[in-house]
């Protein structure tokens, strides 16, 4: 029998073991145990280099992915910056205090005596801009650029139940904002027949001029026009 006695000692309770020994004697621990391999750095674990491989096996895929997911992100970065800044300006728009601005020119492609189209600015709801027909307009020119955040219109000839019916309205108006670079936005703004102002949040950026269209008459019949009596435009404060 090999000497016990000549040997390594057990890496767990020290007993002596002969060379060809795999097992201790005394507590069965293995001998001479294979060494763990190194773990692999932190950037090693990630996907798609989470494997390791022959040197060059692969590698130009893996490079080929990851610029693939690195364009990708960019490409929707580039989509949703224009979202993203929508919901910004919004959310600041709620969260200020809207305050009145006053154009510096109304200009009306056509209007019926006595009832001029800066009528819409001059604060009374007894008065009122008189169109002949649909397709009638009005422009509002600005001193400066704003955030149109709301736009309020008082429809019809008053606010006064009794006078409101006694001209007709336009149900529709086809809003039209052009900003100081010339970029023009277009809104569709439907109109409840009835007295009293009614606000249209807006939020359009840089608002210099603004043209509204009348469309839909209620209530034109013969000897009557259409009447809008205010029109209000509010800047973020």
């Amino acid at each position: 029998m090999p000497d016990e006695g000549a040997g390594v000692p057990c890496p767990a309770c020290g007993a002596l073991n002969s060379p060809d020994r795999r097992f201790c004697r005394r507590c069965a621990t293995v001998l001479n145990p294979a060494a763990k391999p190194a773990p692999l750095p932190w950037w090693r674990t990630m996907w798609p280099l989470r494997r390791r491989v022959r040197a060059g096996s692969g590698r130009a895929v893996r490079l080929l992915v990851i610029l693939a997911v690195l364009a990708a992100a960019c490409a929707g970065g580039l989509l949703l910056l224009p979202a993203g800044r929508a919901l910004v300006e919004d959310t600041r728009d709620k969260m200020s205090k809207a305050k009145p601005v006053t154009p510096v020119a109304v200009e009306a492609g056509a209007e019926v005596p006595r009832h001029p189209a800066t009528n819409t600015t001059d604060g009374l709801s007894n008065r009122y801009w008189g169109a002949p027909a649909p397709g009638a307009s009005v422009t509002y020119t600005f001193r400066k650029p704003f955030r149109l955040v709301d736009l309020i219109i008082t429809n019809g000839a008053s606010t006064s139940p009794e006078s409101y019916p006694r001209q007709a309205r336009a149900l529709r108006l086809d809003l039209e904002v052009t900003t100081q670079d010339g970029e023009r936005h277009h809104k569709e703004l439907t109109l409840s027949d009835k007295p009293g102002p009614q606000t249209f949040p807006t939020g359009i950026s840089d608002a210099k001029t603004i043209r509204l269209t009348l469309r839909s008459p209620a209530g034109l019949t013969p000897g009557r026009h259409l009447a809008l009596a205010e029109v209000e435009f509010f800047a973020r404060g």
